[in-house]
């Protein structure tokens, strides 16, 4: 018989997690060709960590981005987020996981051209339905902590690349109030446009901003140096993951 104090402790444990992926495969027809894109990968995130995903070209690192962001689905295989099973949801529910739960930081920034900085930063509250007080004080105190209060009345024209990107990390941490530790960002080569100086200066923001306000960081990358600043790296070839190291 298993013991209550032993159920507790792995309530406790699996809480851990999360990103969980058992035994996930992703296959894709092209006409009579099937591509196997992932091949029964199973691995875990543990809340609060900065994990880096490398790997050649065709590897599957975009697959698996695409299935943790709940974009795609496995084929066969189960993919669970912050302890809720997101393998059969429907499209409605996992529009609710990506609004509540997942947040993109890309290589080309993707800001609306239109809004200033503080508007980017503003518009997955408005979406959340977040009350305009505590919409105020959480975009204030994000685009301070990217240190651009001085220009959140800037459009992304008016901005750097690194200060446009800045405001990507920024916006991606825009979630409801009491949702910090639930927040998956996943960044997509997120320096792969910027010179190497502002390049770092960018991925410290995003390691110590995304850990400070209790997210979790998962980095797509080609860069090494990139990957040495996480604490650990998933290497992927073949659409299978490699050991962590």
């Amino acid at each position: 018989m298993v013991s209550r104090n032993t159920i507790t402790e792995w309530v406790e444990l699996n809480n851990d997690k999360i990103v969980d992926l058992q035994s996930v495969s992703r296959v894709y027809k092209m006409g009579e060709i099937e591509v196997h894109a992932l091949r029964g990968v199973s691995f875990d995130i543990k809340r609060g960590e900065a994990v880096g995903i490398m790997g050649p070209s065709g590897s599957g690192k975009t697959t698996l981005l695409n299935l943790i962001g709940a974009l795609d689905r496995p084929t066969a295989g189960r993919v669970v987020i912050d302890n809720i099973d997101i393998t059969n949801m429907s499209e409605s529910e996992l529009t609710t996981v990506r609004r509540n739960k997942i947040s993109y930081v890309f290589q080309f920034f993707n800001l609306l051209p239109v809004l200033t900085a503080y508007e980017n930063v503003e518009l997955p509250l408005l979406i959340a339905g977040v009350e305009e007080d505590a919409r105020k004080e959480r975009v204030d105190h994000l685009i301070s902590l990217v240190g651009l209060s001085d220009r959140a009345e800037h459009r992304p024209d008016e901005l750097s690349g690194g200060e446009q990107q800045r405001i990507a990390i920024a916006r991606a941490l825009a979630k409801p109030e009491g949702s910090a530790s639930s927040i998956v960002v996943l960044a997509d080569e997120p320096t792969g446009d910027l010179d190497y100086n502002t390049g770092q200066e960018i991925l410290d923001v995003l390691i110590s901003l995304t850990k400070g306000e209790g997210g979790t960081l998962i980095t797509v990358t080609h860069d090494p140096e990139v990957g040495e600043q996480m604490d650990h790296v998933y290497r992927m070839r073949d659409g299978q993951i490699e050991n962590p190291q």
